[in-house]
């Protein structure tokens, strides 16, 4: 969930306008860059309790340390809740505290995991010193929602209060999950709807790959992902999997309607949140707003309000692939790894689609119920998503050459995709090895999670 968007008060005349704003987007190959997003579960190492906002081992006592690396603290209401670099990286809190790094728009992967290498090194090295580990995977193992501080963040208030009214898991999400993201460039209208396509088919088998979050309040769930299955029931409204996006005539003008209907949450104005919760967008265009009657919204209110959906992949300008639980550090790279590979080069962006054209809207829906519980078991079309991902994995590491972008070491980019490689090998998702672990060695405990799986 990112900060507020910068402001822009130019004022919103039309409609047209909204599809411009996501079509500015667009660029030169030459100018494409990789952003990514990873969220982790931080803990006291002494009681593997979650870290309140307040007190000497908080959140906010972590926020001050890493100002020592010259971040800059964001304040909301005199509460420290983000951090900004010179290089348009972030640190920002999710609802329950997890700590995010939205990382800088960089040129290649190896750019990409030096950053998310010095980010972790860093925290590492404040929470040493306050006695707080971060755990790398989907869903909180042991903690219940009631024993989850809240963070001070008004966006999150009106959250918090209008989740339950769409959805039971509404909450999970906010306090429970964390994922790892990655946030691509297109070259145009039809470069955009090529790669939607191609990202929200294959998003299940991303789920499947990183599956990594079986455990609910320190027992089984029954689920390789609890993350992902969460979003099945946070808020129709505004998850899913868009069948809109493959029909005809698909482009920025109906991903501009899809918004137009998304409820509101909220409107950002003079460093406060004004809670617009089930409000119409489409009713503040015509300035009509109950909770600002008579004003029309500018485009960092548009800006603000694209953030506010959690489809499977998500259009801004850009496109950001969310169907990954979070994990380890080699994960971490290995998320944009997968995506870049099949988007960023054209021939293996067309040989990708040929694998899930023929896919009807049913088939996406019942495999991405089904990956979250059956992970690389998953069939569609008549395939296991296990034979996919060795076919797509294959297609992503050819385009991973063919960027020919190459470390100190003179390695190319593939070599981010190993981990994937050697679980769709396998068959076995991480979360049935700590299934296999909690039957086992961990003596049907949780705990060890918190050592093993910590950064």
């Amino acid at each position: 969930m990112s900060a507020p968007a910068k402001p822009s008060l130019e004022p919103i005349t039309s409609r047209a306008q909204l599809a411009d704003w996501l079509a500015s987007g667009s660029k030169p190959k030459e100018n494409w860059r990789i952003g990514t997003e990873h969220e982790k579960f931080a803990f006291t190492t002494d009681d593997l309790r979650p870290l309140p906002y307040d007190g000497p081992r908080g959140i906010k006592a972590l926020l001050d340390g890493l100002v020592r690396f010259g971040w800059h603290p964001v304040a909301e209401n005199g509460n420290v809740i983000a951090l900004l670099d010179d290089t348009g990286a972030s640190v920002t809190l999710e609802p329950g505290g997890q700590v995010e790094l939205s990382g800088a728009p960089l040129a290649d992967l190896h750019q990409t995991n030096c950053e998310t290498y010095t980010h972790l090194k860093q925290v590492k090295e404040v929470a040493q010193d306050l006695g707080i580990g971060f755990l790398g995977m989907g869903f909180q193992p042991k903690w219940s929602r009631a024993d989850t501080p809240w963070m001070p963040k008004g966006r999150y208030k009106i959250m918090r209060e209008y989740m339950p009214k769409r959805g039971s898991k509404g909450l999970d999400m906010m306090l429970r999950t964390c994922t790892v993201q990655v946030n691509l460039d297109f070259a145009s209208e039809a470069d955009m709807v090529k790669k939607f396509r191609v990202s929200l088919a294959l998003q299940p088998l991303a789920t499947a790959l990183f599956a990594s979050s079986p455990f609910i309040d320190g027992k089984p769930s029954g689920l390789l992902s609890s993350r992902s299955d969460v979003w099945t029931d946070t808020d129709p409204d505004r998850c899913g999997m868009l069948p809109f996006v493959f029909e005809d005539g698909f482009g920025f003008e109906r991903y501009v309607d899809y918004m137009l209907d998304v409820p509101m949450y909220f409107v950002y104005r003079d460093g406060q949140y004004i809670d617009a919760s089930g409000q119409s967008f489409r009713a503040f265009l015509d300035g009509r707003l109950p909770a600002l009657p008579g004003q029309v919204p500018n485009i960092g209110d548009w800006a603000d309000h694209m953030t506010t959906a959690f489809p499977e992949v998500r259009l801004k300008k850009f496109l950001e692939m969310r169907g990954a639980d979070g994990g380890p550090w080699r994960r971490l790279s290995a998320l944009p790894a997968f995506w870049v590979g099949l988007l960023y080069d054209d021939a293996v962006l067309d040989a990708a689609w040929d694998v899930v054209k023929d896919w009807s809207m049913a088939e996406r829906e019942q495999l991405r119920a089904d990956a979250p519980r059956l992970g690389l078991r998953a069939q569609v079309a008549g395939r296991s998503l296990r034979d996919i991902a060795v076919e797509v994995l294959g297609l992503a590491a050819q385009g991973l050459r063919n960027r020919q972008r190459f470390n100190d070491s003179g390695r190319d980019e593939s070599i981010y995709l190993d981990t994937l490689q050697a679980i769709a090998a396998s068959g076995r998702t991480p979360a049935e090895d700590m299934l296999e672990a909690y039957a086992g060695r961990w003596g049907g405990s949780v705990d060890p999670i918190f050592s093993e799986y910590a950064y």
